[in-house]
């Protein structure tokens, strides 16, 4: 009976006031400058970053008549790399933007069309392989989830990262361009 008592009197005590909203709102706003100085310092890496790439050509256009499609894909387009460093991307003339994208094999090269980003264009000549590989610089699948397709731009090798919308395209063009790439090559070594 007591414990009751005691329990009723503790009831009619008011409790404390927790919340101190001044503190807490200096906390937010704090929480919030240092979020928006994270992201400016991003930004400016990657307009750093894309200086120091200045050195790379402009990006070729599609030619007017580029030929006939062997193959089309349609999936996403994840980046540019320097080719065998997969962590190195390159910002320059908008290759760091990931975007949806529709490529279109010709025997002229690779059309590559974006929405929203710069399209661009991979001339056959300037294709040196195409593989499979899990990872480029942000994004990392299972094995063999990623199309990576090896060109030489300017002075530089690059890699771009392609994924398809059905996985399974992805094997026909790493033979497709490898085949390009051959012959090409045997061509060049004839004459």
């Amino acid at each position: 009976m007591t414990s009751l008592i005691e329990f009723a009197a503790g009831a009619e005590q008011k409790s404390a006031e927790v919340t101190d909203w001044a503190g807490r709102l200096g906390w937010v706003a704090g929480l919030l400058l240092f979020i928006a100085f994270v992201y400016w310092l991003m930004r400016q890496g990657w307009k750093w970053r894309g200086s120091l790439q200045s050195d790379l050509p402009e990006l070729p256009s599609a030619p007017d008549a580029p030929g006939e499609a062997k193959l089309t894909l349609s999936g996403r387009y994840h980046g540019s790399t320097t080719a065998g460093q997969w962590l190195d991307r390159i910002v320059a003339h908008g290759l760091g933007t990931r975007s949806r994208v529709e490529l279109t094999l010709t025997e002229a090269g690779i059309e590559v069309v974006r929405p929203g980003a710069n399209d661009f264009f991979i001339p056959a000549a300037a294709l040196r392989e195409a593989r499979l590989d899990k990872g480029i610089a942000g994004k990392v699948l299972a094995e063999g989830g990623l199309l990576i397709v090896t060109w030489a731009h300017g002075e530089k090798l690059l890699d771009s990262g392609f994924r398809s919308d059905r996985a399974a395209e992805h094997a026909a063009w790493v033979e497709a361009i490898n085949s390009m790439n051959h012959a090409s090559t045997t061509e060049g070594t004839a004459r």
